[in-house]
């Protein structure tokens, strides 16, 4: 949310715009973020995601409200840090639940609704904020803070909602709100069973969980979602920045221009994940995604007219935020076991997180409003996901023939293949 405030009064009143500031207040919540991503992912096994998701979207709201009455920038950088270490809990948690209700080739098209949603309001984000602005004023606070106050009290009722209606893991499902029945429970699981063999739980052990580690496709990618969200957290911060110094538009306008590329974004990531799904392409949507980027990128970045940089951000826009969804259905597909699944979903977003750091240094503020070595970095993390597709696809290829000739068990079951 911080990226749509930077155009306003909220960097003369905490003094974000003296030094390193900003740039540090982006920083300090990925610190967190990533070092407790694993035994958050723990925890929601463990205690089960109705409860504790739903209390940290509670907890996080409230920060936000918080944030809406920091005095100065020191006061920031703490509450960013507090919102790392609860929003550590969220996003894998919620990779990992999706991933154990729905099926290898019906997967993609789910997790991308679910990140659909976060574009859609990135989408509105920019017209909601230029509107809650005009609440500046009231009660003597200025726009900024009015911003944090009141998306801080929609997210802690979110977190109410979420308690009452989210649904368990497949085998205590049927506890939650009567979703579904125990016997229809027991169909989900089978169902996950007849797909990958892991539907059933397995009891935790520190071993257990750690042990993909050792397995060089985790972290594989862990890279190509470090890529990926080193574009899309570059863009979610400093585009409102690019619109308005980079191509000269007014505050309201570089607000309301956000709208249309996430827009058109949302069309782009749910037909790459219906393609994905129907035919069974995992790597192949990975690579059109990063293609698209690799186009729009040096357009948005290098072009000389306003209308053909803003054209480059449609596909800049369109291709990283794709790429999310695709990037995590790509390792669902191919990693099998609950707590393989965990690690796996925490490591993944874990390296995420470090995307957004990496995105926070290499956008310089005294390289605005260009940001040359930002959008070469953005444009070379895309051509890195070229190559570890290509590495993977080659070994997963490999290895699917060598099981069908009785050479191989991949992931501990005779009838397991990868997902090219």
């Amino acid at each position: 949310m911080i990226h749509r405030l930077i155009a306003h009064s909220m960097t003369k009143d905490l003094g974000l715009t003296i030094g390193t500031r900003y740039s540090v207040m982006v920083l300090i919540f990925f610190v967190p973020y990533v070092i407790f991503q694993p035994p958050m992912t723990v925890i929601t096994r463990k205690i089960g995601p109705t409860y504790f998701l739903g209390t940290i979207v509670i907890l996080w709201g409230a920060i936000l409200v918080g944030m809406g009455f920091a005095k100065n920038w020191r006061h920031m950088v703490a509450t960013r840090a507090l919102l790392g270490i609860l929003e550590a809990g969220y996003f894998p948690g919620c990779v990992y639940l999706l991933s154990s209700w729905y099926t290898r080739f019906d997967v993609q098209k789910r997790f991308s609704v679910f990140y659909l949603i976060g574009c859609v309001a990135s989408a509105l984000s920019g017209i909601l904020a230029f509107g809650l602005m005009q609440m500046g004023g009231l009660q003597d606070l200025e726009g900024w803070r009015w911003i944090f106050i009141m998306e801080g009290v929609i997210t802690g009722v979110i977190g109410i909602l979420t308690i009452t209606f989210l649904v368990d893991f497949p085998d205590k499902a049927h506890k939650s709100w009567r979703f579904l029945s125990e016997k229809e429970c027991a169909f989900i699981v089978r169902r996950i069973n007849r797909d990958r063999s892991d539907g059933d739980v397995e009891p935790f052990s520190l071993k257990r969980f750690l042990s993909p580690a050792l397995d060089l496709k985790i972290w594989g990618f862990a890279m190509i979602f470090f890529c990926t969200t080193t574009v899309t957290y570059a863009i979610a911060y400093f585009l409102p920045i690019i619109l308005e110094r980079g191509m000269g538009f007014s505050t309201a306008a570089a607000q309301c221009l956000i709208a249309p590329p996430f827009a058109f974004a949302g069309i782009v990531m749910y037909a790459s994940a219906w393609v994905g799904d129907k035919y069974r392409l995992r790597g192949a949507i990975v690579i059109f995604n990063a293609l698209l980027c690799i186009i729009g990128l040096p357009i948005m970045g290098f072009a000389k007219g306003n209308a053909a940089r803003y054209v480059g951000v449609f596909f800049a826009v369109a291709g990283a935020n794709s790429n999310i969804p695709a990037c995590m259905a790509y390792q669902a597909n191919n990693v099998r076991g609950q707590w393989t699944r965990a690690f796996s979903s925490a490591t993944l977003v874990g390296f995420g997180g470090i995307g957004g750091i990496v995105s926070s240094l290499v956008f310089r503020s005294q390289d605005a409003p260009g940001y040359r070595p930002g959008m070469w970095t953005t444009i070379a993390c895309n051509i890195l996901i070229l190559v570890i597709v290509a590495a993977l696809s080659l070994w997963f290829r490999r290895s699917n023939r060598e099981a069908d000739r009785g050479e191989r068990v991949i992931e501990g079951s005779p009838e397991f293949r990868y997902t090219i």
